[in-house]
């Protein structure tokens, strides 16, 4: 009978202790490790690509048993208590603090529909107007310069005097080639210059910039055409998010009291 009372209690205390073992991953020398603690390691881990696995929980296991095993001796030695240590660990949980309060700013104040469609407006209206593909020549100075644009007039390739003579290794190799741009992309003397050519014409005088002189030629000017809302949405979201952030950041710097 006695053994039977026994044996009632040890199932009673069995299942009155499951529901807090269940919370740990180990108990290791009589400390436990939270499942918690394993759930965010597994989540970071596959925030960086790896797989969520019954393989992955336990190399997570294994890793939180060995490190609750080297907490324990740098305890045991006194190491936590090291005033750099202090400091480190002090930096170190300001840093995750601070990361889920920006999280949670962001989650809380994510940018409206209305929002991301006034600034896409906003930012396709000042994109606006007209982009160029040009070809050019780059020399060293002006009158070899002047003696190309001679050459060109007079019937000489424009792209075989490129690959020849210009000093740009970008565009040289392909006959001077600039592709499309937006003359804005280039220093102003040579945006000037470009912009001042109708399709097909050609400077009749180098154009002088920091790099040297040029021979520039307009192939054609098409209208910008900006990329759809849908696919420019999470660069703009991010934007605004940042705005967002940055003024919540500057607001409470105000109001805070710095001595």
């Amino acid at each position: 009978m006695t053994l039977k009372k026994t044996h009632l209690w040890v199932l009673l205390a069995a299942c009155a202790a499951a529901p807090a073992f269940a919370q740990n991953i180990a108990v290791v020398n009589g400390t436990p490790i939270p499942k918690a603690r394993a759930d965010a390691l597994v989540q970071q881990l596959v925030q960086q690509g790896q797989q969520d696995s019954p393989q992955l929980q336990m190399a997570v296991r294994e890793e939180l048993v060995n490190r609750e095993i080297l907490m324990q001796e740098a305890i045991r030695e006194g190491i936590p208590n090291n005033p750099d240590v202090k400091a480190q660990i002090a930096v170190a949980q300001q840093t995750v603090v601070l990361r889920a309060l920006i999280q949670n700013f962001v989650k809380n104040n994510q940018p409206s529909d209305a929002e991301v469609k006034a600034r896409y407006d906003q930012l396709t209206k000042d994109a606006g107007g007209s982009e160029y593909h040009l070809h050019h020549i780059l020399v060293d100075n002006e009158q070899q310069a002047k003696d190309l644009i001679a050459k060109i007039k007079a019937g000489a390739s424009f792209e075989d005097l490129a690959k020849q003579y210009s000093k740009d290794p970008g565009s040289a190799k392909n006959g001077g080639d600039l592709d499309w741009s937006d003359p804005k992309a280039y220093v102003p003397e040579f945006a000037t210059a470009a912009t001042h050519l109708q399709k097909g014409q050609m400077t009749d005088t180098p154009v002088h910039t920091q790099f040297g002189w040029h021979i520039i030629r307009v192939d054609d000017i098409r209208p910008v055409t900006p990329p759809p809302l849908e696919q420019v949405r999470p660069q703009i979201v991010q934007q605004i998010q940042q705005e967002k952030l940055q003024a919540f950041e500057e607001n409470l710097r105000k109001q805070a009291k710095i001595q």
